[in-house]
């Protein structure tokens, strides 16, 4: 009898032992940095978070945004986080430095960036920008992009004078410090521009000559491109885009409750002009459309060499 019963409190122990090794693992941690602070950029992740999919998956997911966004990469490929937004064009940058990070998803499949004038300064198209200043804040990839954009009108930098307004986009082009601005983007500045009462003249990369490609992507360490929780958490941030893209009214007003510092209307319609830009199916990746962007980049001279796609971006379903 005491045999049995001995017995019995084994076997109950080491089912109480696996339930408890089953709970562990339905909770995997999953650290991920965002590219900047919480915004409506971020929508998908954070539905799937309000809905329960991470869990669903066997995730127990933390967003974490950096206090600075030039931070997530390189903390990535020190290991201090397991996955961090950034974006296609620094990709091919990060790469070119040797950087140990892979795309393994994307948040958002379309450029947001424009070239951005405002109505009564006399440009009304590409040509229209010659003589006159135009700001940026990031040096680099812009350059290359209005580069491209200009010769669109017959012009090159040259006809221009650029002017390094460090982030203040919009109100150096209020307040006329500059003509137009590159790195606007046509979910925010825009709208931005619009709360105003100015009317926006919006100049789209896509549109003179740049190669799609997608703003915002999920990066992984290359020595972690397998970690099977990078599957799952792709799996949920599809469930949190279709919910999103059913709900978007309901889940607005859960993000506005949430984060009630962001409960305004330029975030509001910013969730709303997002949604058909948000990639309906995360972990797929077009490679030809990868290596059409860092054609672009090389020929521009930005980066040294061209890299075989599988260097930098995976889809990890396959």
């Amino acid at each position: 009898m005491l045999k049995r019963l001995v017995l019995n409190r084994l076997a109950l122990g080491t089912v109480a032992a696996l339930i408890m090794m089953q709970s562990a693992h339905a909770a995997d941690k999953l650290t991920v940095m965002l590219d900047w602070f919480i915004n409506p950029d971020h929508a998908p992740i954070l539905v799937a978070q309000q809905i329960g999919a991470f869990k669903d998956e066997g995730l127990d997911v933390e967003i974490v945004p950096p206090a600075d966004p030039s931070v997530p990469p390189r903390l990535l490929a020190a290991k201090q986080v397991d996955l961090a937004l950034s974006y296609q064009p620094q990709l091919y940058l990060l790469a070119d430095q040797g950087l140990p990070v892979v795309r393994v998803g994307t948040l958002i499949d379309h450029p947001l960036n424009t070239l951005l004038a405002i109505e009564g300064n006399g440009i009304k198209d590409i040509a229209g920008f010659k003589g006159k200043k135009i700001g940026f804040s990031v040096s680099g990839v812009e350059d290359a992009t209005l580069g491209t954009m200009l010769a669109k009108g017959g012009l090159s930098v040259k006809d221009v004078s650029l002017v390094n307004v460090n982030f203040q986009l919009v109100s150096a082009l209020l307040s006329k410090q500059v003509d137009g601005v590159i790195g606007a983007y046509r979910n925010v500045e825009v709208n931005e521009i619009k709360e105003h009462g100015v009317t926006p003249v919006v100049f789209n990369v896509e549109d003179y000559g740049i190669p799609a490609y997608d703003e915002l992507i999920i990066l992984a360490n290359k020595d972690s491109a397998k970690d099977p929780r990078i599957p799952k958490f792709l799996a949920a941030l599809k469930k949190g885009t279709d919910y999103l893209l059913a709900h978007p009214a309901e889940t607005w007003a859960t993000f506005a409750k949430e984060h009630a510092d962001l409960n305004n209307e330029l975030n509001k319609a910013s969730w709303q002009q997002t949604l058909p830009m948000f990639d309906k199916d995360p972990a797929k990746l077009d490679a030809a459309r990868y290596e059409a962007y860092g054609k672009f980049l090389f020929d521009s001279k930005l980066i040294k060499k061209e890299l075989p796609v599988s260097d930098y971006a995976i889809d990890v379903t396959k």
